[in-house]
């Protein structure tokens, strides 16, 4: 299988480093590839609320890769669980997702609030939140997760 993914832009500004909480007030824009874009790739999204944005986990090295299972934020009192379990930033694909406010789109940037990722972080594709496409019936998850959720945002 040959796989291949080239980032459509980059996050700029926002947070310089990986933090694990206090996310939701980080505001960052996602400047697309102008070699590869025109300001009509970002026509519309501007009536959404909200957009997913799919990205490159670049800077987790080899070494931090999880392919089994772990205790989330390495803490005793959390249950172990497999990688694909939850949403860490040492995946083995190494993808991030994370549904942010959408600020301001102009030519070819979107300004979002709420992006769990850092500056120079590539992204991989931006999709609109749409209610048709978010989950159907009761969201179910396991007390550590709302419980590792509590200062996320």
């Amino acid at each position: 299988m040959d796989f291949r993914c080239t980032p459509i832009g980059h996050v700029r500004g926002g947070r310089g480093e990986a933090i694990d909480d206090d996310w939701g007030a980080s505001r960052a824009r996602i400047e697309l590839d102008p070699a590869r874009f025109t300001p009509d790739a970002l026509l519309g999204l501007a009536d959404f609320s909200h957009a997913e944005v799919i990205y490159w986990f670049d800077r987790v090295p080899d070494a931090e890769i999880e392919t089994g299972a772990r205790r989330p934020r390495g803490r005793a009192d959390w249950p172990l669980v497999g990688i694909f379990a939850q949403r860490g930033k040492g995946r083995p694909s190494r993808i991030g997702v994370t549904v942010c406010r959408i600020v301001a789109v102009e030519g070819l940037v979107l300004e979002v609030e709420g992006l769990d990722a850092i500056d120079g972080t590539p992204v991989l594709d931006i999709k609109p939140v749409m209610t048709g496409f978010l989950p159907r019936g009761e969201v179910r998850e396991p007390g550590w997760a709302k419980e590792l959720m509590a200062g996320y945002w």
